[in-house]
């Protein structure tokens, strides 16, 4: 088992042998991922070390300190938080060096092909058809939606039904695809703030080998899973300064403009800056469980509050800058590359907030998660369950 001090010997040695200044930031990005320094709990030779997770901090803190690059993980997180962790549990050996050190390095982006416009919510009916041909690769077609960073991404994670005979929970299987296949059509999706950060993705004949595929034929449900417990964890567990976040602007806008106070509004900044901190609060709890072992259901918890939270946070910054609050700055279609809440005026904060109760898991099926699998509440009724994907109503 690595330790701290072994950690802080290497840290010393990677910033000795590749200086910040005198180093391209690609290469000293890749020299930390060959050090073991890139995610330390990892095994070695994937960027870590098998070293205790909790041990991160330091790391990244000394690195910070010296002036190191970092790789930019709000670009790449769909892969550093959805990906990395899937591929690591269920990948092949070949699979896991082939994408963890480009994607961790930045080189390549990850997105995430899950939902379809009759599959959102109810992810398990998705109808996109994945059949085996005589030489072991994969055909796929279908439609996935609400693609974040398809029009940048040079991977995508993939769920298809494989076997529609079987009830929809089974017959999913889990795919890389290739976002370059000739087969692979990218279209945008305009958004309430007027960028298309969001797409629709149209697969046509993608083939995809068989050693793209995580996980066993048919396990695609469990293997999703995984997936789907580290991204909610990645969306509501970041870690944040205090003020951090949506509460920040709305904060300062506070103390910047005595005009715009009254006492109604006074009231709900401190019912909210409250819900803010104890939210960022078990946000930090969570991560150090995360250190012990895998991501559980707490994460749809943390989840289910920041979506909250940004919509009524937003809300207030609108109505507490009143006629200003009503303007926009920018309708222009773009097409960006990551959500910039804070960089961005009150506005796009409160459009582009809503889409935080349907992003990643919408609140209304987290609610079911933490009643069932939280607190052992009973389940509802599903008539579907023993039922072939084949003979649902569509």
């Amino acid at each position: 088992m690595t330790d701290a001090a072994e950690l802080e010997r290497r840290t010393a040695q990677l910033l000795a042998e590749h200086p910040p200044a005198d180093t391209d930031p690609a290469d000293f990005l890749k020299a930390r991922f060959d050090a073991g320094l890139a995610w330390v709990h990892y095994p070695e030779g994937l960027g870590g070390l098998g070293a205790p997770r909790s041990l991160q901090a330091a790391v990244d803190a000394g690195l910070a300190a010296a002036g190191a690059p970092d790789n930019d993980p709000r670009r790449i997180g769909i892969g550093l938080g959805m990906a990395a962790p899937t591929i690591l549990r269920y990948g092949t050996e070949e699979q896991k060096r082939r994408f963890l050190r480009p994607l961790w390095v930045g080189e390549e982006v990850w997105c995430q092909l899950f939902s379809e416009p009759g599959a959102g919510s109810d992810l398990a009916a998705l109808g996109t058809r994945a059949v085996r041909e005589a030489g072991g690769d994969w055909i796929v077609n279908g439609q996935k939606v609400w693609t974040s960073s398809a029009h940048v991404a040079r991977w995508a994670i993939l769920i298809a039904r494989t076997d529609p005979d079987l009830p929809k929970h089974a017959g999913i299987t889990y795919f890389v695809c290739d976002m370059t296949d000739p087969g692979v059509e990218v279209r945008p999706l305009r958004q309430i703030t007027g960028e298309a950060e969001f797409n629709e993705v149209f697969l046509t004949d993608v083939r995809i080998p068989d050693a793209h595929r995580l996980g066993d034929v048919g396990d695609g449900w469990r293997v999703a899973q995984t997936t789907l417990m580290n991204e909610r964890v990645s969306i509501g567990g970041m870690r944040l300064p205090r003020e951090g976040g949506m509460i920040g602007p709305v904060s300062k806008t506070w103390r910047e403009r005595p005009e715009l106070r009254t006492h109604d509004l006074h009231q709900q900044l401190l019912k909210l800056w409250v819900e803010a901190e104890a939210a960022r609060l078990t946000g930090e709890r969570l991560r150090q469980q995360l250190v012990a072992g895998q991501p559980g259901y707490e994460g749809s918890g943390m989840k289910l509050a920041f979506a909250r939270l940004n919509q009524e946070i937003s809300g207030l910054e609108v109505e507490l800058r009143g006629e200003e609050g009503l303007l926009y700055d920018d309708w222009t279609m773009r097409r960006p590359e990551l959500v910039d809440f804070t960089g961005r005026d009150a506005g796009y904060r409160y459009l582009r907030s809503k889409g935080n109760s349907i992003e990643g898991g919408t609140s209304e099926v987290l609610l079911n998660i933490v009643a069932e699998r939280v607190l052992g509440l009973p389940s509802e009724p599903r008539t579907d369950k023993d039922v072939a994907w084949k003979d649902l109503a569509r």
